[in-house]
């Protein structure tokens, strides 16, 4: 998919909107006027009423009553600007009630709304330091940086994707294979386009949410857009070990092996606060630390943390002294002495930065985490790692379902689907208006009986779309089988991508395409450039060598394929090559992939 920009004239109106946005609001915009032959003042409450941003807020009558205010008549006929400004108007004043409700508990929801596009100049400095000290040996890069954080050089620089497709392989080795990011002192706009398509892939890959960026809106470096994606990454980065799989000491966080489980179900941030209050405990804290704001804000938990984590620098004076802000200033100097880099000020935790707190608390964590090693736990914690195919898949659909954009956030796929509210989730985004939402139970659910109705509905919907559930009850998701929720999320995943496919409908005549079609289109684009490669089924282990996903690819846009850095596909180590260029070439060109290399090579997962 190509993002192809809007641009509306008045600049201040354009700045006003994410790409995504205008784009949208275009097409609905055209809708109305192609029923109608123009779109006056009256054609508005209806179309308002049923846009995602307003229509929890505000019923029809009440956009009405909002546009009298103006004066406006009804028969007015407006321009696609004046709509814009209409919509500002109405969202404005909805500004007090998107305030008052609860946001997100995801450490990866960014805040993306219209209603606020200020950028917090410490979250910036922040963020520089974090890609200076980082990138700062890159062999590209390192002519650009140090960036200076009091400047806007940050957001030149990512007008051009390299950086920002550098920092996602920072914060997930291996993303990304440079050789696919177009890097010259000067680029193209077709150049630039493919570079900021592949970042964005790639980030929804790593599992950021980036429903409401476009690559125009990184072509134009819009500051809170550009940092909100920098924030995630850096998260990402920062909270990587911050599970059993990659630190089995976590184990020691809970008492009873039958913990275990819930644990295994934490988000990484709610991890990383259990880990502070398990060591606050231990260092005599009376309080329970709830969130990375406001109950970090007077540093006496930080001083906690540090003289119990590295009693060799403990300062009795920190606890001593009155002013939060002193404290605070102790507070990094002893986490200097831990050789924990200074991304944040004094003033950052007695104001309360939540994004800072976290990422201060994480990089103490992986400095020092004051966890045993003791064999007994630590072995125990090992042997819940599963087998890697399962693992596998497992990441592949986790980063699928928080791809499209729902509200929940999945952080562990076999915990968070047990309750069927995230299922219903994605079944109403890949199949809108499925889903009863008056017969479904939002989380919390104390009532497992809840769960049951959840999934039972899940099941029911999953039959009405085809899918093949023979003897599959809810209670099968509620009890966790995990072969079963990945053969369900296959075919899911698989219906959503075939939806994709439905406007080349026509071509087939109306009827539904089929994998044989997908195979037949295959095998004529690429038969059509001249090759004598040919695919006999998804699971021909002739694909394991790359080299016909490297002809389609360059079938479909013959510039994007290097064939100098193409293998023969011989050895294991030349196959990895082949599979790791294939998934960014693929990426740059626009798919939504999360597929690892080992998933081609092994030819599995392959008619997703």
């Amino acid at each position: 998919m190509s993002f192809v920009g809007v641009i509306v004239s008045d600049q201040w109106l354009h700045s006003q909107f994410t790409q995504v946005e205008l784009r949208t609001l275009k097409s609905k915009f055209i809708s109305v006027k192609s029923q109608n032959g123009k779109v006056t003042i009256g054609d508005l409450p209806p179309l308002m009423a049923k846009l995602k941003a307003f229509n929890e807020m505000f019923n029809e009558e009440e956009i009405r009553n909002i546009l009298a205010e103006s004066g406006s008549d009804v028969n007015d006929e407006i321009d696609f600007e004046s709509f814009l400004k209409t919509y500002l108007n109405i969202q404005a004043r909805a500004a007090p009630k998107v305030g008052s409700s609860k946001s997100s508990s995801s450490f990866l929801k960014a805040s993306t709304t219209t209603l606020l596009h200020t950028i917090s100049e410490s979250e910036k400095s922040s963020y520089v330091a974090h890609i200076n000290s980082y990138l700062r040996d890159d062999p590209f890069l390192k002519q650009f940086l140090p960036i200076d954080p009091a400047s806007n050089a940050l957001f030149d620089l990512a007008k051009d994707g390299v950086l920002l497709c550098k920092l996602i392989n920072v914060a997930v080795p291996g993303t990304i294979d440079e050789r696919t990011i177009n890097m010259k002192r000067v680029i193209n706009p077709w150049e630039r386009n493919e570079n900021h398509t592949l970042c964005l892939n790639s980030a929804k890959a790593i599992g950021c949410t980036v429903v409401n960026i476009g690559t125009q809106d990184l072509v134009e470096g819009r500051p809170h857009l550009v940092l909100g994606l920098i924030s995630q990454i850096i998260k990402i980065q920062l909270l990587a070990d911050l599970n059993l799989r990659k630190t089995p000491q976590l184990v020691e966080l809970v008492e009873d092996s039958n913990d275990v489980e819930e644990l295994m179900g934490l988000a990484p941030e709610k991890l990383l606060l259990k880990w502070m209050n398990f060591h606050l405990k231990k260092a005599g804290y009376k309080k329970t630390v709830a969130n990375f704001s406001s109950d970090l804000k007077d540093g006496e938990a930080y001083a906690y943390l540090l003289n119990v984590l590295a009693p060799e620098h403990c300062s009795p004076a920190t606890l001593d002294v009155k002013d939060p802000t002193e404290r605070a200033n102790l507070v990094l100097e002893h986490a200097e002495k831990m050789d924990c880099k200074r991304y944040l000020d004094p003033k950052d935790i007695v104001e309360g930065s939540s994004n800072l707190n976290l990422a201060f608390v994480a990089q103490i964590f992986h400095q020092r985490s004051g966890l045993s090693t003791d064999s007994k736990k630590v072995s125990f914690a090992e042997m819940m790692t599963d087998d890697e195919l399962i693992s596998r898949e497992e990441r592949c659909f986790r980063l699928w379902i928080n791809s499209l954009g729902i509200n929940s956030y999945v952080n562990n796929l076999f915990e968070d689907v047990r309750n069927g509210w995230v299922l219903l989730e994605v079944l109403d985004k890949v199949s809108p208006g499925s889903v009863n939402w008056k017969h479904s139970t939002k989380p919390p659910i104390k009532m497992p009986f809840r769960k049951v109705e959840n999934c039972n509905q899940v099941v029911k919907i999953g039959k009405q779309l085809k899918l093949s559930l023979v003897n599959v009850g809810g209670n099968d998701f509620v009890q966790g089988n995990k072969k079963l929720i990945l053969a369900f999320l296959w075919q899911l995943m698989r219906f959503n991508m075939l939806q994709l496919l439905k406007n080349l409908r026509s071509r087939f005549r109306g009827k539904e395409i089929t994998d044989a079609d997908i195979l037949a289109w295959a095998n004529k684009k690429v038969k059509n450039t001249g090759r004598t490669s040919k695919m006999e089924s998804f699971k021909d282990k002739s694909l394991s060598n790359g080299l016909f996903f490297l002809e389609l690819l360059s079938a479909v846009e013959p510039r994007v394929v290097n064939w100098n850095l193409v293998t023969k596909g011989e050895s294991d180590e030349e196959k990895k090559l082949n599979a790791t260029y294939i998934i960014s070439v693929a990426r740059k060109l626009g798919c939504s992939i999360f597929l690892l290399p080992e998933d081609i090579m092994e030819v599995s997962m392959l008619s997703c």
